[in-house]
């Protein structure tokens, strides 16, 4: 997929309108448009990375960086207490539908191990 045609470069560049619940010079969060929990944000960075898979060592720094994100916008939003899920899908076979790294935060329910 081309950055002219996916969805997320076309958030980040604010073709689309959202509200971000986080913005930083490497990273945007927003909450997910078809949420799987209560709450669902999902933190994406400014780079154009199709999957993990793509994501070089040069991009090491960034990955933690979005972890970490991840981390403080589930706190933010109560979720420190109760806990929060983070997820990464690789590939259409497992549910990546955007083909722009992003991680999924999910909380504010009970969740089932293994996922699935």
């Amino acid at each position: 997929m081309s950055e002219q045609s996916c969805l997320f470069c076309k958030i980040i560049a604010k073709q689309i309108p959202v509200d971000f619940v986080h913005q930083d010079d490497r990273s945007v969060v927003i909450r997910d448009i078809n949420p799987q929990a209560p709450t669902h944000l999902l933190v994406i960075p400014l780079e154009h990375i199709e999957s993990l898979d793509e994501a070089s060592q040069k991009e090491e720094e960034l990955l933690g960086h979005l972890l970490r994100v991840a981390a403080r916008v589930a706190k933010g939003e109560g979720l420190g207490e109760s806990g929060y899920r983070s997820v990464i899908n690789t590939g259409a076979g497992v549910g990546q539908s955007v083909f722009h790294l992003h991680v999924h935060v999910l909380g504010g329910r009970s969740m089932n191990w293994p996922p699935g």
